[in-house]
């Protein structure tokens, strides 16, 4: 009989901790702990937004203060006042500590090969690593406005397009082009393309263009396969719904296909309602939704 799901995750636990170096009193070998490093590494990310770091990592104020001060000491950051928010601080990398992270990255790069390289499958592995990272980010997703040319949305598009070749017949990638020549409709003020983060991994996609004015259509809606089943299908369409009543349309529109049965499940259940064709192939089926 397998080990129950609590001792389960334990093993995992322990497993993760000591790989990831967290116990280490010098992660990768820098003379630092893991969490002095993650700050770091963190601070060009958010661009040194100190409440959005300690709020990100979970760190209480008094631990994170420590660690400010013992970058600061090394002479790997500067601290200063928000210009336009003197109640916000920010920190700032000096050139040795730009080239730290730097270095943090390749030697973190090399550990993630060592890793891959060991495993029987590496597909199954990093689709598991993704899974697992998703679940645990799912406090901190954040949808956000893209540039439908930007390569983290053409990934996206990749993906969904690859789907729907797999699940609707006669479906081929050339009815699909990448880049999108047709891009610009899903910038404002035509439309909005957007994006669904999980840490720096888009998981999902949404987008709308204009049909006529107060009328847009709700395109190319896809999640990652690890991240079904959590609700993003749906916080996807409300936040595309938002961006549309910001460009002053009233109505919307969206067509599907009967392979894509869990999409034509969820536009039933969020108020979208049958309506007249309005497209031809790949589309079997049509919604509509007032704003």
């Amino acid at each position: 009989m397998p080990p129950d799901p609590a001792a389960r995750i334990r093993r995992f636990h322990r497993a993760v901790t000591r790989e990831a170096g967290a116990l280490d009193a010098s992660f990768l070998g820098r003379g630092r702990p893991l969490g002095v490093a993650r700050v770091l590494w963190q601070i060009p990310r958010q661009s040194g937004d100190l409440t959005a770091i300690r709020a990100g990592l979970g760190l209480d104020s008094g631990q994170f203060s420590r660690i400010l001060r013992s970058l600061e000491r090394e002479g790997l950051i500067t601290l200063a006042r928000h210009e336009g928010d003197g109640r916000r601080r920010l920190a700032r990398l000096t050139g040795a500590g730009a080239d730290e992270v730097a270095l943090y990255n390749r030697l973190s790069d090399d550990s993630a090969k060592g890793l891959v390289a060991a495993a029987p499958n590496s597909a199954v592995f990093l689709a598991a690593m993704d899974l697992i990272a998703t679940v645990l980010n799912r406090g901190q997703t954040e949808v956000r406005l893209a540039d439908p040319d930007d390569p983290a949305a053409q990934a996206c598009l990749q993906a969904y397009f690859d789907l729907l070749v797999a699940q609707i017949d006669g479906m081929r990638h050339d009815h699909l082009p990448l880049p999108d020549p047709h891009a610009d409709r899903y910038r404002p003020p035509n439309g909005a393309f957007l994006i669904a983060w999980s840490d720096d991994l888009a998981i999902g996609c949404v987008s709308l263009r204009t049909l006529v004015p107060g009328l847009g259509e709700v395109k190319r809606l896809w999640v990652a396969p690890d991240a079904r089943g959590q609700g993003l299908a749906r916080r996807l369409m409300l936040a595309v719904e938002e961006q549309a009543r910001k460009l002053g349309m009233t109505q919307l529109k969206l067509d599907t296909n009967a392979g894509l049965t869990d999409a034509i499940a969820l536009y039933q259940k969020t108020g979208w309602s049958p309506t007249q064709a309005y497209s031809g192939f790949p589309s079997t089926h049509w919604f509509a939704k007032s704003l």
